[in-house]
């Protein structure tokens, strides 16, 4: 547990949606998160974690990966520990985006797609991507640590076309894609 002052502590992103059709190449989704530092919170992130990478202290991790979607309610979740983090970092940002091997594949392809940003069981964000609809990734949440070193939260949910390396470069600059 965290008192109240110190702000958001332990984080769970957590994606589902329903496996592609039989006969069609599996969808694949990422849940993807870019650190900042304070000396450069809108600068390029510091370092990236995804499905295949951690962070270098461990507290950014993905307990739970899927490559096709199947299984029951939330097939992959990333934990962020915030209140881990060194004093270094000002900013966290978490996206999701769909891999494009297959063919162009956007949110509105996908069925029963959502994710869902939790600590414990306080519920932060919970999304269906409608509103991404057309668009192949998406920024989800962005976490910020004030000059008191309080982690804070802001839903971002904002849609981009660009593939899932390019995004990842820009999901946490300030301009609107």
């Amino acid at each position: 547990m965290h008192s109240v002052n110190k702000g958001l502590g332990k984080i769970e992103v957590k994606l589902k949606w329903d496996p592609s059709p039989w006969s069609r190449p599996p969808h694949h989704l990422d849940i993807i998160a870019t650190t900042y530092s304070a000396d450069a919170p809108y600068g390029r992130p510091v370092y990236v974690v995804h499905h295949d990478s951690r962070s270098p202290d461990g507290t950014i991790n993905m307990p739970r990966h899927s490559e096709t979607g199947l299984g029951f309610g939330y097939v992959e979740v990333m934990v962020l520990e915030l209140d881990r983090l060194a004093p270094s970092f000002a900013r966290v940002v978490v996206g999701v985006a769909i891999h494009q091997e297959s063919g162009p594949k956007t949110f509105g392809d996908l069925s029963n797609a959502g994710v869902q940003v939790v600590e414990g069981y306080q519920k932060l964000l919970e999304d269906d991507f409608t509103q991404v609809a057309g668009s192949t990734a998406t920024t989800v949440a962005e976490f910020t640590r004030d000059a008191s070193g309080t982690w804070g939260f802001h839903a971002m949910i904002r849609g981009s076309d660009s593939d899932p390396a390019v995004f990842t470069a820009e999901m946490g600059s300030t301009r609107q894609p």
